[in-house]
């Protein structure tokens, strides 16, 4: 393409920049639109890899055709194959009638399935099969339905990675894999952060009737260094706040609003060494491994509640002795079990409380003195047990297992 055309394609979609990269972007697009090859749009999120696909449609045959543009992963995993390749009538709860899907919808156009990556397993092998045969059925039916459609993928995850982690479906990948259009990410691309933010503030000025907004040369210079984790759309929602709360404050005898580095940066999220990313899971760190370490958080705070509230209860039955706690102080207590997943709250067992008990009241329990102080509480509130519990110092909830367990 000449530097004609690409600025022509640039204004078309309202594209702003001149980095390499993104110029190489757009020349695959447009060099690939005339085909019906597989196209892989790849990129961070808010990096513009929408503008992608709507080139490729328009610059095709099929740009006469109808365009939809998917969000895998915004649609429901129980509901994505009725979206995607329709349902007859009482195949499942509320299908009241037959409804085509998207791929029947798009026969003759172009199919832009954005988050390809959040697609479900099951979904990616009925995917499979369009791409290849164009062949799909509807939920509820067993007829094999044909359609004409270009796919357009688009992710913003690393689907080499979900593959040799088993989540995305690996002769998928390679299918969709034909030809892959990267989008850079704005950090990347430090010389289009300027125009971009210009164009944005311009933009909201003359909607809005605001001031123009102008930055000083170091605040030209803040704005190049952010890293801009959220891309382009970051970037707009920031001059778009500027332009609102800042442009009222010009320079006398100028229609300008300048914005100077101490004024940006209130803007811009500071960011802190300590507060690192994320790490990606090992392979040992499974959902399931994560889960049952919640749980065991969950059981650990759940029994220290219940370690202070038997502690309340002897304390104020009169069982407490003077010259030591009822309860070992946390410190002094033996390390959480791994059973604390399974919510072993069997204190009556415990054998501090069984010395105890020996010692000093040996014809009451802490199970009688609990009884004991939840009926007088629950006698003083008629009953009430929302009230019993706020002054016991317990959950609602709290208080019916404990009846329950002292029944």
């Amino acid at each position: 393409m000449t530097n004609l055309e690409l600025q022509s394609l640039k204004n078309k979609y309202d594209i702003i920049g001149n980095d390499p990269a993104l110029n190489r972007a757009l020349e695959v697009a447009v060099t690939v639109a005339p085909t019906d090859i597989t196209v892989l749009v790849s990129g961070e999120s808010g990096v513009g890899k929408e503008n992608i696909p709507r080139i490729i449609h328009q610059n095709s045959p099929r740009k006469r055709g109808k365009y939809f543009a998917i969000n895998c992963g915004a649609i429901p995993e129980g509901t994505i194959d009725s979206e995607l390749f329709g349902h007859e009538k009482g195949s499942f709860t509320g299908a009241n009638e037959m409804r085509k899907g998207y791929f029947e919808e798009a026969d003759g156009g172009t199919l832009f399935l954005d988050e390809i990556g959040e697609l479900p397993l099951a979904s990616q092998a009925k995917l499979l099969r369009v791409l290849q045969s164009g062949e799909f059925i509807r939920v509820g039916s067993s007829k094999v339905l044909k359609t004409d459609v270009r796919v357009i993928a688009a992710t913003n995850v690393n689907l080499f990675h979900a593959v040799s982690k088993g989540k995305f479906r690996e002769d998928l990948y390679y299918r969709l894999n034909a030809v892959t259009i990267m989008m850079p990410a704005l950090r990347e691309r430090p010389a289009d952060i300027n125009l971009l933010f210009r164009k944005f503030a311009s933009d909201f000025s003359a909607k809005y009737g605001f001031s123009k907004v102008a930055l000083t040369e170091d605040a030209s210079i803040l704005l190049r260094k952010y890293r801009w984790p959220g891309n382009i759309r970051q970037l707009k929602n920031v001059a778009e706040t500027i332009s609102a709360l800042e442009s009222s404050r010009m320079a006398p005898g100028s229609d300008k609003c300048v914005i100077d580095v101490d004024v940006l940066s209130r803007y811009i999220p500071r960011e802190e060494p300590n507060l690192l990313p994320a790490t990606t899971p090992s392979c040992q760190d499974t959902p399931e491994s994560a889960a049952e370490r919640e749980a065991i958080i969950r059981s650990i705070f759940q029994l220290k509640q219940d370690v202070e509230y038997l502690k309340d209860v002897v304390a104020k039955a009169g069982l407490a002795r003077p010259s030591a706690p009822a309860i070992a102080a946390p410190e002094q207590q033996m390390p959480v079990h791994q059973d604390v997943m399974h919510e072993m709250y069997e204190y009556d067992d415990d054998p501090e409380d069984q010395e105890f008990d020996e010692q000093q009241h040996e014809d009451m329990s802490i199970k009688a003195a609990s009884l004991d102080l939840i009926e007088k509480v629950l006698r003083k509130h008629g009953g009430n047990r929302k009230a019993a519990a706020a002054e016991l110092g317990i959950s609602e909830r709290t208080l019916y297992r404990k009846l329950k367990q002292i029944k």
